[in-house]
């Protein structure tokens, strides 16, 4: 058994694992604060999460692919993680978090839209300036006024861009494909449907009605974007954004 204590999202976490790979990955997130939440993995949890991954797989139209036993157990444990967080006023969301000047904004949309190369572009136009909190899934803690912070995680998508941060969240960014750049600023009621697409939803009943309130009392601004790949697509976001 491989064991550690981890800070995700603030939390101390203790995490027992047959594998050695999920600690590898969260070496930046150690900590020597008592854990107040335990999660162990076991084979069954690692045989889920490839019958997840071939269902997934199976309707994107994928081939099939090889994933190890210690690749799944990661899967594994963040889910274990994601199942909990609600409790703590945190979700897990989908999407490519970035950080300019302390603030963070999150682009989300359906799979292979271009979230990944949107903020990719924010990085090109911005350099050092612009720093990705989490590429992939980072967990957001809304407080009780609604504002919310945004945190890296060791999961953090196949390019691997995060960083153990925790950054105020100013906007969610809706993006979509199109030959011309337009942005506007959406109601909250317009953006409901992506946020709860694009949410981890738990499958215990209680976490996930967690998790939609949560999701109704996040309190921040919505943009949807319509862009293409060129660079002046994160231009004109990151100006009308940051207003």
């Amino acid at each position: 058994m491989n064991t550690g204590n981890y800070c995700i999202a603030g939390l101390p976490v203790n995490i027992n694992t047959l594998f050695g790979e999920t600690h590898l990955m969260c070496t930046e997130y150690r900590t020597e604060e008592p854990p107040i939440l335990n999660i162990c993995t076991c084979q069954q949890d690692i045989v889920f999460e490839l019958k997840k991954a071939e269902q997934e797989n199976e309707r994107a139209g994928f081939l099939s692919w090889q994933y190890s036993d210690a690749y799944l157990e990661t899967l594994a444990v963040y889910r274990k993680i994601a199942e909990i967080m609600p409790e703590y006023d945190t979700f897990l969301f989908h999407g490519s978090a970035i950080a300019v000047d302390g603030k963070a904004y999150i682009f989300t949309a359906k799979s292979g839209t271009g979230k990944s190369t949107h903020a990719m572009l924010w990085r090109k136009l911005m350099g050092d300036k612009a720093v990705m909190v989490n590429d992939d899934k980072p967990l957001v803690k809304v407080h009780k006024d609604g504002a919310a912070t945004v945190y890296g995680t060791p999961w953090d998508g196949k390019h691997h861009l995060s960083h153990n941060m925790a950054v105020p969240l100013k906007a969610v960014c809706i993006l979509k494909r199109a030959e011309e750049n337009r942005i506007r600023e959406i109601s909250k009621s317009e953006a409901l449907p992506m946020l709860i697409q694009q949410a981890y939803r738990p499958a215990n009943p209680a976490s996930l009605a967690k998790t939609l309130t949560l999701l109704d009392r996040l309190r921040v601004q919505y943009y949807q974007l319509s862009c293409n790949m060129n660079i002046d697509a994160a231009a004109l976001a990151y100006g009308i954004m940051s207003e």
